[in-house]
């Protein structure tokens, strides 16, 4: 088993980047501005916290709710909106915005969340209804499909499936470090939700297009897992109500970071990847490690 303490970096501290925001969510690191960006979901803005300034500013603002973001394998952004209720993509150079995939068998999507990218260039999101059914994150809406899943969107084809539908309320997801296994949390014990979950589950992933076999993995005992994020040896990295948990592949705990109020979500970023950037609620932190993302090889 991995030592937790071998993860961060002697006498790594959290520090407060920013506070005063509302609700921080969907970091991700653009190493061309040498920044990390995230919605501030209330204020209806994107800000981004540049390392070389050590400074916060707006990135984009009136930006329709968007929630989580991912790169993609050209290094574009590719964000979840929950005002638009769709999966677009961002150009961090000029702010065009395109829509990617806002329709599922002629009905519309409820209001995507959190998004990855897999090897393949396949876009998988989750898809509950917090856009549509919480003021202040969204538009109001109706769940058109009768239903909350995970799908998969393939842009070459323009084919959009769901992948998983056994979760009540999927909210955040990322792949092992070769893609075989699926994590994805169910976040319906958060407020508002109809259900118990407070947990990752894991999927096998046949043929890089279905998730099947899922499992419960591990639960958190402290608000529910929003985001996740797994690093380059395979460990899960989740959002807690009182931080960050860390666990082995197998659900094995490992260890924590404590912060003293939730964390939404998390991306790692900086010259060498190894700075965990966290969404704390009204504020904005990070913290020093040995590891970095899963993805950071493949994104250069």
């Amino acid at each position: 088993m991995t030592k937790f303490s071998d993860l961060l970096e002697p006498g790594a501290e959290v520090k407060v980047l920013a506070e005063g925001l509302t609700w921080t969510e969907g970091p991700v690191w653009l190493a061309d501005r040498q920044a990390c960006i995230f919605s501030d979901i209330h204020t209806n803005s994107i800000r981004a916290w540049s390392e070389p300034e050590q400074a916060l500013s707006v990135f984009a603002g009136n930006v329709d709710f968007t929630n989580g973001r991912t790169l993609d394998l050209n290094g574009d952004i590719i964000e979840c909106s929950h005002g638009r209720r769709g999966i677009q993509r961002r150009n961090a150079s000029t702010g065009e915005v395109t829509m990617l995939v806002d329709h599922f068998a002629g009905v519309s999507l409820n209001s995507p969340n959190d998004v990855v990218v897999a090897s393949d260039g396949a876009i998988w999101f989750t898809d509950p209804s917090y856009g549509i059914d919480l003021p202040g994150e969204g538009h109001p809406g109706e769940r058109e499909y009768g239903d909350r899943w995970v799908f998969r969107f393939d842009e070459k084809t323009m084919q959009i499936w769901p992948v998983v539908t056994d979760i009540i309320a999927p909210n955040g997801l990322a792949f092992s470090p070769d893609d075989s296994v699926l994590y994805v949390c169910d976040s319906s014990n958060s407020g508002g939700e109809e259900g118990p979950g407070r947990h990752v589950r894991a999927y096998d992933i046949i043929d890089g297009r279905l998730a099947k076999w899922g499992r419960m993995l591990f639960e958190i005992d402290n608000e529910v897992p929003d985001g996740i994020k797994v690093d380059a040896e395979g460990h899960i990295w989740s959002s807690a109500g009182d931080g960050v948990r860390v666990f082995e592949p197998d659900g094995t705990e490992i260890g924590r970071i404590t912060t003293p109020m939730r964390v939404a979500n998390l991306a790692w970023g900086g010259d060498d990847g190894h700075t965990l950037y966290m969404c704390a609620t009204d504020k904005f932190l990070s913290i020093r490690t040995t590891t970095t993302d899963a993805t950071w090889a493949r994104r250069g």
